[in-house]
């Protein structure tokens, strides 16, 4: 038997001698290649943190003593620490392991970290609450791969800084790198003591805001690793403590390449994943994929539109790969912002250069804008300012599962005054979108899915679409459809099954009302699809709009439950919710059922 598998519970390793722990980091490194490999899930950054985990585990008292993992795709040594090693198997998979922290998961999850930088603020809440009870224990926060970045990380540090009663421990797990390497003023003074040998100076920044600081530590020497936790265990006070480590420590590709390995499917080990795509550096004449992923047509358009308007700028909030801005960063540098792990900032720094007559493009997944929210309605919908933003990620994202879907965006942006909202269901329209909303003077963002679009060939030009209009899909009688963005073909085959009319509704914002009414009026009964949050998204804009008009009929809302959807398969996840055109072809029948009768259609 290997040393890992005598291991059920971190109070296990707490018994194993000092001299141990080095060949255990060896055998989990192991472990973790080999499961990640099989499962998909991130890897690079927990290969990079095998020793941190093993050192808190081994000094703290956990679960007694809290650790935070910021950002949560770090955890991975953690689960398998803390009694889920046999469960790896099922890591990001129905009914599986989350990727991420959860509370309802294992005791050893004080915190969900799904999101990042949260783990500073969550932390220092519990080291509160120990000293409001009189109870001694610690709290730590475990904040890498660029978290530190973001305005909350610092909100708390603030916060944090006067408190010189508490038992709070910020490790700031420094590699470098957030999915892309990190960038700003922050990442400069850490690289600068990546080289520099301890002083008073280089910590005081940290002192300063009242933290007393230690490191730089090699965060893959276990030894000095226990030595500088111990010292910091016996200590009150807010501490911070600085650790080097390396995204895909101990596997020679994914050191080489941590951007291609944080997050990976089904691999070979032994082969490695597959290079890059040349296609990601070529330019955008190059003839059209299939089957192009909607965020490479972004990426595309991005490219094209750039080209013709010297004033577009592209903004990402460390989401470089992810938002598709490669070969737009290649093309135009000067042009190009990563602004960190900071959606907040991303979405005020673009307010400020619509301002100044430019044209930002804000490159952001649906579950980050949420962190904008203020931003977006203060800053950019209020003053009514020229802003684009391409909202990737909307609706369910599978294995990610619920901490990253784009459950929301349709219900919180359909509200915001001045703005306007566009549902793509295919690749073609997600261009022709993009354009409409680039052109349209004001604030406008276009939604579309993580993964690979119907087919739809994709015309090379910048072509728009006129504002708020639908189009008729298939014409059919008694029963409408209305789909917004990429329910469309789910709705289509249900639509031929049941002999319905279906309608590509296109906008959320504004509703072409006149083609709600015109179809309310010529069908006894009507089906709102969306892949959103039902309660406040794009059917109960429907609902609203046949209301104002005075007009009465029948009204099927499908969309997103009122509850959190957790990681699984997509189309498994989609099928369960009702959404594939099975779903909805059941659902309209048990709504309506097949003898329904008919009401009048012909007026109000």
């Amino acid at each position: 038997m290997n040393l890992l598998e005598t291991l059920d519970s971190p109070a296990d390793l707490r018994r194993l001698p000092r001299a141990r722990l080095a060949p255990l980091a060896r055998e989990l490194r192991g472990f973790l290649l080999d499961s990640v490999a099989r499962t998909g899930g991130h890897l690079s950054s927990n290969l990079g943190s095998v020793e941190l985990t093993i050192a808190l585990h081994y000094v703290f008292d956990t679960p007694r003593d809290r650790i935070v993992w910021d950002v949560g795709h770090q955890c991975y040594g953690h689960k398998v620490l803390t009694g889920r090693r046999g469960r790896m198997h099922t890591l990001r998979q129905s009914g599986g392991l989350s990727g991420f922290p959860r509370r309802a998961e294992s005791a050893y999850d004080c915190f969900g970290t799904a999101h990042s930088s949260t783990s500073i603020s969550a932390a220092l809440g519990m080291a509160e609450a120990a000293c409001l009870r009189s109870e001694d224990r610690h709290a730590v926060a475990v904040c890498g791969d660029g978290a530190m970045s973001a305005g909350l990380a610092f909100e708390a540090l603030n916060n944090a800084g006067h408190r010189h009663d508490l038992r709070l421990l910020v490790v700031l797990n420094d590699n470098g790198m957030s999915i892309s390497p990190s960038v700003g003023a922050l990442e400069r003074w850490c690289a600068r003591q990546r080289g520099a040998a301890p002083s008073s100076s280089s910590a005081s920044m940290f002192e300063q805001l009242g933290l007393r600081y230690s490191g730089p530590v090699d965060g893959h020497d276990l030894d000095a690793m226990v030595a500088a936790l111990e010292d910091l265990r016996g200590r009150r006070g807010p501490h911070l403590l600085h650790v080097l480590t390396r995204k895909g420590r101990g596997y020679a590709p994914a050191e080489a390449a941590p951007t291609l390995y944080h997050g990976v499917g089904r691999f070979d080990p032994a082969h490695g994943l597959p290079a890059p795509a040349a296609s990601a550096s070529l330019p955008s004449s190059m003839p059209a994929r299939s089957r192009l992923t909607y965020t490479e047509v972004f990426g595309d358009w991005l490219c094209d539109m750039g080209a013709c308007d010297a004033r577009l700028v592209g903004i990402t909030p460390a989401m470089r790969e992810g938002s598709g801005m490669v070969r737009f960063q290649q093309m135009f540098p000067a042009r190009y912002v990563d602004a960190g792990i900071a959606e907040q900032h991303a979405v005020t720094f673009a307010a400020g250069l619509a301002v100044e007559g430019l044209k930002p493009v804000v490159a952001i997944y649906s579950t980050f804008l949420q962190r904008a929210y203020d931003q977006l309605i203060h800053d950019v919908a209020l003053q009514n300012l020229d802003v684009t933003f391409a909202i990737d990620r909307a609706g369910l994202v599978g294995p990610d599962g619920a901490t990253h879907a784009g459950s929301f965006d349709i219900a919180f942006l359909r509200c915001i005054p001045n703005m306007v909202l566009m549902a793509a269901s295919n690749e073609a329209e997600c261009r022709r979108m993009l354009s409409t909303a680039y052109r349209h003077r004001g604030p406008a963002a276009v939604r579309y899915p993580r993964g690979r679009g119907p087919g739809v060939a994709v015309a090379p030009d910048l072509d728009t679409i006129p504002i708020g209009r639908g189009e008729l899909q298939r014409q059919g009688a008694d029963t409408a459809i209305l789909a917004f963005g990429t329910p469309l073909a789910a709705s289509l085959d249900a639509g031929a099954e049941l002999g319905a009319t279906v309608v590509n509704m296109r906008f959320i914002k504004p509703l072409d009302v006149d083609l709600v009414v015109r179809v309310a009026r010529t069908h006894a009964r009507l089906v709102t699809v969306e892949e959103g949050a039902v309660m406040g998204g794009a059917g109960a804009a429907v609902a609203e709009a046949l209301a104002a008009a005075g007009i009465a009929r029948p009204l099927l809302m499908l969309g997103l439950p009122d509850r959190f959807i957790e990681h699984g398969d997509t189309v498994s996840l989609l099928a369960a919710a009702g959404l594939d055109a099975a779903g909805i072809a059941a659902a309209i029948r048990r709504r309506f059922g097949l003898d329904a009768p008919l009401l009048a259609a012909g007026g109000a």
